[in-house]
C-alpha cells in the first residue's frame, strides 16, 4: 500500500484544532474552529474520492481520540462509515482495549509495523491530521504522498506541522488546485532532504 498522509493547515503551519473550539485544547489552544469560514461544498467529493482509495487508516492517539466519540455516530454518510469499517491502526503505549470498531493498537516497534502495512496489497494506508505522528513518518522516509489542505486563515497560535528546528525536507509537487473557498489542495511527493546552496549556482 502506498502510505498517503493529509492534513488541514493554515497558512502560517498550524494543524491544531481546525474542526471546533473544543477539538484540541492542548497548551491552552483556543483558535480551534479556524476551517469553518471556508466551508465549500466542493470539499465533500474531494474527501470521498480520497477515502474510497483507502485500505486502511494510520492515526495519531489525538486523532483517533477526537474521532472516536464522533464517527460511531455519523454512520450514516460515505465518510462516517468509511471510517468506521476500514481498520484503523494507532501507535499507542497506553490506548489498552479500544471499543472502536476494526481499531488495532501498534505499541511495539511502529517503524516495522508500519513497514509492514505498507508492504501488504492494497491502495492507500492513509494518516489523516496526526501532526506529531506525520512529522516522525516524514523524518524516516515513510509516506509517499503528502496532501495538503491550505486555508487561507492565520491562526498566529497552536500546534505547527513543521516545527522551528527539524528535519528538512524537499518536495515535489504533484498537483495543485483551489476550490470557490479559497482553500488550495496541494499534492507532495517526499523528495528526500532539501538541498542547500547559494542561489545562484
Amino acid at each position: 500500500m502506498k502510505l498517503m498522509a493529509t492534513m488541514m493547515v493554515s497558512l502560517d503551519g498550524v494543524y491544531q484544532g481546525p474542526g471546533g473550539p473544543d477539538e484540541d485544547r492542548r497548551g491552552g489552544f483556543d483558535r480551534g474552529g479556524w476551517t469553518a469560514a471556508h466551508a465549500d461544498a466542493e470539499m465533500w467529493p474531494v474527501l470521498v474520492s480520497m477515502f474510497e482509495r483507502a485500505d486502511a487508516l494510520l492515526l495519531g492517539r489525538k486523532t483517533w481520540e477526537i474521532w472516536e466519540p464522533y464517527w460511531p455516530q455519523h454512520d450514516d454518510n460515505q465518510l462516517g462509515h468509511a471510517i468506521n469499517t476500514l481498520p484503523k491502526y494507532v501507535p499507542s503505549t497506553t490506548l489498552k482495549d479500544p471499543t472502536w470498531q476494526n481499531t488495532h493498537v501498534v505499541d511495539g516497534d511502529v517503524e516495522a509495523a508500519v513497514r509492514e502495512l505498507k508492504a501488504k496489497p492494497g491502495g492507500e494506508l492513509q494518516v489523516h491530521g496526526s501532526g506529531v505522528l506525520l512529522r516522525w513518518l516524514l523524518d524516516r522516509d515513510l509516506v509517499d504522498e503528502l496532501n495538503l489542505r491550505v486555508y487561507p486563515v492565520v491562526v498566529g497560535d497552536g500546534l505547527r506541522l513543521f516545527p522551528e528546528h527539524g528535519e528538512s525536507h524537499d518536495l515535489t509537487l504533484v498537483e495543485s488546485r483551489s476550490i470557490p473557498s479559497g482553500v488550495m489542495l496541494q499534492t507532495f511527493r517526499p523528495n528526500g532532504r532539501a538541498r542547500f546552496a547559494s542561489a545562484d549556482d
